[in-house]
């Protein structure tokens, strides 16, 4: 019999549409991958020598399992020099990536039965890290209508006395979009500790994001090195946290994974302090696809009335097509070799939707998009 924290897991979508692509390749078909939200770029040189060199030096041990003095202090710094708050290096708990970071973080805050608010789109793994941990997401509507943001008065009629958090997540995955500093503000004034996925922060084209922790110290901040500097592979994540929870989170910590990988570490120092170039390389690339890819997508009927400004994702409504996205992201794959991402997988309220990821090449998102308009022209209305 399999466990019920197992048993309320359902499928990454994005990772079957993902499988089945590779399926298709292994069979000789050419698939433009728009589906994955995962960098194409290469990771800058400065962070790839960082790697040698620590090699070279012998740093092939366990680290302190909070992370590596250095890099905790680099990170702090990081954190000063763009949000202008003042972080404790002993705040910050260095991972295998955010994913641990995020079993962690609710193992510690959660007690059977409490609530998390999530939004509705939301990241398609928060509701099943939140379960795992014993806990129940709470999903508020944040729909097109309100430009896909997390209102503040309806997450208040939702908070009760189990309710140990909100998250929120900004720059935004599936829909790209940044929060405002108010809507931030008035989200921590509510009370309950604010769970903030910064991952793709730095990944801003227009405005600016910002840090929870310019509003709150009673906050966990999410951050890692996979998107803003295309180290997916390395596993290198952190937690910001408050004081009190931060001896709980070393505890689990050197349970569960003793420590984050040694090289990875060393390679973050270089990439918070010596990779500005390459990422506003990155970024001007990104930036160029997004204005193209948003452009295509609106000749060819699909509604996107608020411009993602972050991340690399559009969300775009693709009910012109079908109100089935799960159906139609394998129907576009199987006809029109290109994957997308499920609106379903980011919850209810993005049913009807597709995400389109930029990371990918120009060039394949060209020929991404003119297969989805001939596909649109044999199967649309």
């Amino acid at each position: 019999m399999i466990s019920d924290k197992c048993a309320c897991l359902k499928p990454f979508y994005v990772m079957e549409i993902l499988e089945r692509a590779k399926e298709l390749e292994q069979r000789g078909r050419e698939i433009i991958h728009l589906e994955i939200g995962e960098p194409d770029f290469d990771t800058p040189e400065c962070v790839k020598q960082a790697a040698r060199q620590a090699l070279d030096r012998g740093e092939t041990h366990y680290t302190h399992s909070m992370g590596i003095p250095e890099l905790r202090q680099s990170i702090s710094r990081h954190y000063n020099k763009t949000y202008h708050v003042d972080i404790d290096p002993d705040q910050i708990i260095v991972t295998a990536g955010t994913s641990p970071a995020m079993f962690m973080l609710f193992a510690a805050l959660l007690h059977p039965g409490d609530q998390v608010v999530i939004s509705d789109p939301h990241y398609a793994c928060y509701p099943g890290f939140i379960r795992f941990a014993g806990g129940i997401p709470v999903k508020i509507r944040a729909g097109q209508e309100n430009g896909f943001q997390l209102s503040p008065e309806e997450v208040k009629k939702a908070l009760t006395p189990r309710t140990r958090g909100i998250l929120i997540n900004s720059p935004s995955n599936p829909t790209g979009n940044v929060t405002p500093a108010e809507i931030i503000q008035e989200l921590a004034d509510l009370g309950p500790y604010i769970v903030s996925d910064e991952i793709y922060h730095g990944l801003v084209y227009k405005g600016k994001e910002h840090s929870v922790l310019e509003f709150t110290d009673k906050a966990f901040v999410l951050n890692g090195f996979s998107k803003l500097y295309a180290m997916t592979g390395w596993r290198l994540g952190y937690i910001i946290a408050p004081g009190p929870f931060v001896r709980t989170l070393q505890i689990v910590h050197q349970n569960f994974f003793i420590s984050a990988n040694s090289i990875a570490q060393w390679a973050g120092i270089a990439a918070l302090e010596n990779a500005h170039e390459d990422v506003f390389q990155m970024k001007q690339t990104y930036n160029k696809r997004r204005q193209y890819l948003l452009e295509r997508l609106g000749r060819m009927g699909f509604r996107i009335t608020v411009e993602p400004t972050g991340a690399f994702y559009v969300l775009a409504n693709a009910r012109f097509l079908s109100d089935n996205s799960y159906e139609l992201a394998f129907d576009i794959l199987d006809k029109a070799g290109v994957g997308v991402a499920p609106g379903i997988d980011f919850g209810e309220g993005a049913e009807g939707y597709l995400r389109f990821s930029y990371a990918n090449s120009l060039e394949n998102i060209r020929v991404g998009m003119d297969r989805l308009e001939k596909y649109i022209s044999s199967n649309g209305p």
